[in-house]
């Protein structure tokens, strides 16, 4: 009888698809916030900054905040300022307009 070797399962993601991030957050002082896996800036102010994350979309609010660095390629943000308060929200997919919405 012929052996069956079990082999690992691929590690890779599908082609196209993107491999997750991990998410992490370093505060200093309330004054820099380091966030790692960020796939996007959503907005951001002096008042507020909206990040989109593998977690959901974390809100950082505060006074005077600056992007201080921000390398797209590795996911990773830096903020300074006055740092009041973070928050995590579910990332919302729109599937479509107004019709959309008025046919569910």
């Amino acid at each position: 009888m012929p052996e069956l070797k079990k082999e690992p399962p691929h590690s890779q993601p599908p082609a196209g698809a993107d491999p997750p991030r991990s998410h992490s957050l370093a505060l200093k002082d309330r004054r820099h916030l380091a966030v790692t896996g960020v796939s996007r800036i959503i907005s951001c102010d002096e008042a507020s900054a909206v990040l989109e994350t593998p977690l959901g979309n974390l809100t950082v609010g505060g006074r005077e905040l600056q992007v201080s660095e921000l390398s797209v390629q590795s996911g990773q943000v830096q903020l300074s300022g006055r740092i009041e308060y973070l928050q995590y929200t579910e990332n919302r997919q729109t599937s479509g307009g107004v019709l959309a919405r008025l046919f569910r």
